[in-house]
């Protein structure tokens, strides 16, 4: 089922990222006709190989295009996310942790690691194929995971801890989408924007899109909007295979289905899962003041939720905005890494 099949610039690190391969059971046949078999990069810290020796574990979920592979830079002048954690180690900055970096990516640019009949089981590649496939061959403390994401792999970080507070027991959402109606009422009309090119035929712009893999002018927001409903509105008997949330002739909200998505929103799903989030001993959520998708008004939003629901959570607002975000991850990592190390929590 897999095999190790590389190192990722073995000189550059005081530890080692290892590249695996899998093949996974619970991807084949998906509906995309993505892949099964993807790589996985795992990075080991310096002294993995002790006798004896064991480490917390952190999984890192890129966000919507972006692919697991972007946090292994090590240019020097633009080291990546885990060049950096591997610095911070050999520094004693941060205790030592693995990082499991799932490639989730889809051929509509993510998958918010969640189920869908329309995109795939990432969800459960993630937490029933990924976490034994890492805990059987690593140096793995028990039952001390966490998980941290940005954007959709922040809403993918809230998503997996509440659902499996039995695997994670730490999450950091990094700008996770959250409050929909703040981060997704704007790009729908963004959206319907970017397809009057087309005809206004969501078909048509993905059509165009799987020739070129171009997002000009609203691209994006048309290709984020199909992804969110495939992921949150999967529909077998319809001709994209998911339901739109709004009419494409007036923007207006189509209730059934907003409701589908609101499901999945941490504003409302915190409600449900808020025993899962008391378990938590790391509940960690930031967003930038400018952000452009408003998580940061959403944010405050689920914080002040979380109070409500007596949920302890480190909330933090910075002066950045959407992206470029990975220098925040130095931070992030130590808390999950010091979290998760103190296995008497």
């Amino acid at each position: 089922m897999t095999s190790v099949v590389g190192l990722a610039d073995p000189l550059a690190y005081s530890g080692r990222v290892e590249l695996h391969r899998i093949s996974s059971e619970v991807l084949q046949g998906n509906a995309l006709g993505d892949p099964s078999e993807r790589e996985l990069p795992v990075y080991l810290p310096p002294g993995w190989d002790t006798e004896g020796k064991l480490y917390p574990v952190i999984y890192l979920l890129p966000g919507l295009t972006g692919h697991a592979t972007k946090y292994l830079s090590t240019h020097p002048w633009k080291r990546g996310i885990v060049s950096h954690f591997d610095r911070a180690i050999t520094e004693g900055k941060t205790p030592p942790a693995i990082l499991v970096m799932p490639d989730c990516f889809t051929s509509l640019g993510g998958s918010q690691y969640v189920n869908s009949s329309a995109v795939g089981r990432y969800e459960d590649y993630v937490t029933g194929e990924l976490v034994p496939f890492v805990d059987e061959r690593f140096p793995v403390l028990p039952g001390r995971r966490g998980v941290v994401g940005t954007s959709s792999g922040g809403f993918g970080a809230l998503h997996l801890s509440m659902h499996h507070p039995d695997l994670f027991s730490a999450c950091a959402s990094v700008s996770g989408d959250c409050c929909f109606e703040y981060c997704f009422g704007g790009e729908m009309l963004e959206a319907m924007r970017g397809l009057v090119p087309f005809e206004g035929d969501p078909t048509k712009f993905l059509a165009a899109f799987r020739e070129t893999h171009e997002l000009k002018g609203n691209g994006h927001a048309v290709l984020n909007i199909l992804a969110m409903s495939a992921c949150y509105s999967p529909n077998p008997s319809s001709a994209l295979g998911f339901d739109l949330p709004m009419d494409l002739e007036t923007g207006e909200l189509l209730p059934e289905v907003w409701e589908r998505w609101l499901a999945f929103d941490p504003l409302r799903a915190s409600e449900t899962h808020a025993k899962a989030l008391q378990s938590l001993d790391l509940l960690y959520v930031e967003a930038g003041l400018a952000d452009q998708f408003n998580l940061q008004w959403g944010l405050r939003r689920l914080v002040k939720k979380l109070r409500e629901l007596e949920v302890n959570c480190e909330h933090v607002e910075h002066a950045g905005s959407h992206g470029g975000l990975d220098g925040r991850y130095g931070e992030i990592l130590a808390k999950l890494a010091s979290a998760l190390a103190d296995s008497n929590r």
